[in-house]
């Protein structure tokens, strides 16, 4: 399958309903986007697909829903209050704000092409004084030495800029409760979810007489100020987070580190059905650990501007509930009920990005593809390859003539009947060869087609999206067929 650009995959998205830029009346909003139903449908065929691996198919597990405004000491207690921040850089000529840091992954990217990542590093470290490619591990006066000293361009203009000093720049979204507006009534937006799975420790000890070691799992949105979102989906304010923390007695063993890595590769693999060859892991250097981090393994996806990471774990140590103890002043050691001994857990976390997940399966799935048809010609189609568990629409039921009424009514029966257990279209408008090219662009497997010899032998045609192949199969095992 071939790598196709961004602004292919966007205006696909766009073209087939899955994202719409958001209150697209107004004009709108930088970076923000409605999701339509396409998108809708394969976000929750992905979450579905999550939930029965790690959660539904695991032992003691327990999901929770967390607030999105919490208390402000819960954001003390983490350290997001004056050190969640990015680099930022403006270039004085036009008074264009950036992320420095993705300025010079950008850059570092372009230098791939041409020297491998030892010739890369050998000359930065020596020029720079640095000893990674993990630009925001630098700092901020090893970036500014960077943008002035490799002259990088602003991204917008194209043109030389004059950067100023690098700053640090908070990505808390704050608003107001109650009715005065004042400044000690500002509480924040969540960056994240996990915290709300460290404050709830207790109250699911209690609760469930859950035992060490037990996981807790959440979905749900967060949000960041970013400087310069972007990307499509991949950096935008508002996002939705897939987070598992696991609570174990003890420090997070390497053989506990490797399971955590097989099931992910599992997931990505086999229940999602992205391609092998285009993730990889990456393990963090010592110094672009989090402040709560011991080690920390990426899963990175090859997007077309470079890697990014789709998920990552991470081992927290207790510092989490630890740090709520110390806040709270409330008890948040375990009582292990065998041998009575006290202490605070460890936690290593799962999380994964859900935009983030869907555009990846998006990009991975999107091909465009030349055959020959069966008069000897040249064609080409768009053919999006999602894997059946994560396709937004199954099977679409499309009857040969629309004004055969008895192919519509079977057709309508079989739409009934199938959409009790899967998500179906039924579509009977156009040439039957552009109803196939329109389920192939929204990525459905398989199409039944309702034609004269239904009525004949109760037989119809399934076509394969990704063979084309067309093979005839009684009503009464379709849902064999298939097997969804």
């Amino acid at each position: 399958m071939s790598d196709y650009t961004l602004d292919t995959i966007v205006g696909w998205a766009k073209r087939k309903g899955f994202v719409y830029q958001w209150s697209s009346i107004y004009w709108w909003l930088a970076n923000a986007w409605d999701y339509w139903p396409y998108w809708s449908q394969l976000r929750k065929n992905i979450l579905d697909a999550r939930w029965q691996f790690f959660v539904q198919e695991q032992a003691n597990i327990h999901w929770l829903e967390g607030a999105i405004l919490m208390h402000p000491k819960v954001w003390e207690a983490s350290w997001h209050v004056g050190g969640f921040n990015d680099p930022l850089v403006d270039d004085k000529k036009t008074g264009e704000r950036f992320r420095a840091d993705k300025l010079i992954e950008d850059r570092i990217e372009e230098q791939r092409s041409q020297r491998t990542d030892k010739e890369i590093l050998d000359y930065y470290a020596t020029t720079y004084q640095v000893n990674n490619l993990t630009p925001d591990s630098w700092t901020l006066e090893q970036q500014h030495a960077f943008l002035v000293g490799e002259k990088v361009k602003n991204p917008k203009s194209k043109k030389e800029a004059d950067w100023t000093d690098v700053r640090k720049f908070s990505l808390m979204m704050s608003t107001k409760l109650w009715v005065i507006d004042s400044e000690s009534n500002k509480v924040w937006m969540r960056p994240e979810t996990a915290q709300a799975m460290f404050v709830n420790f207790k109250n699911v000890i209690d609760t469930t007489r859950a035992k060490l070691p037990f996981w807790l799992a959440q979905v749900g949105k967060a949000f960041r100020n970013e400087i310069t979102p972007g990307n499509f989906l991949f950096r935008t304010r508002e996002f939705e987070q897939m987070e598992i923390q696991m609570f174990l007695p003890s420090e997070l063993s390497e053989e506990q580190f490797t399971t955590f890595q097989k099931m992910s590769w599992e997931f990505w693999e086999k229940r999602i059905g992205i391609t092998p060859e285009k993730l990889r892991n990456r393990d963090h250097d010592d110094d672009e650990l989090a402040h709560y981090c011991k080690q920390a393994r990426d899963f990175e996806y090859k997007f077309p501007r470079g890697r990014w990471e789709l998920q990552w774990i991470h081992d927290r140590t207790d510092f989490d509930v630890k740090a709520h103890q110390e806040y709270s002043w409330q008890n948040m050691m375990y009582s292990d009920p065998h041998t009575g001994d006290r202490f605070i857990p460890h936690v290593v976390e799962l999380s994964m990005g859900l935009s983030r997940t869907v555009v990846t399966v998006m990009l991975d799935a999107y091909d465009e593809e030349t055959y020959t048809d069966s008069n000897g010609k040249e064609q080409t189609r768009i053919v999006v390859r999602f894997h059946p568990s994560v396709a937004p629409v199954k099977c679409a039921i499309l009857p040969l003539i629309k004004k055969d009424e008895k192919q519509v009514e079977i057709a309508h029966e079989l739409f009934a009947k199938l959409t009790k257990t899967m998500t179906c279209e039924y579509d009977e408008w156009w040439a039957i060869g552009k109803r196939y090219r329109r389920q192939d662009e929204i990525g459905t497997p398989y199409c039944i087609t309702i034609d004269h010899q239904t009525l004949d032998d109760q037989t119809v045609t399934i076509r394969d999206r990704d063979s084309m192949e067309q093979k005839r199969v009684a009503l009464s095992e379709i849902t064999d067929y298939i097997a969804l």
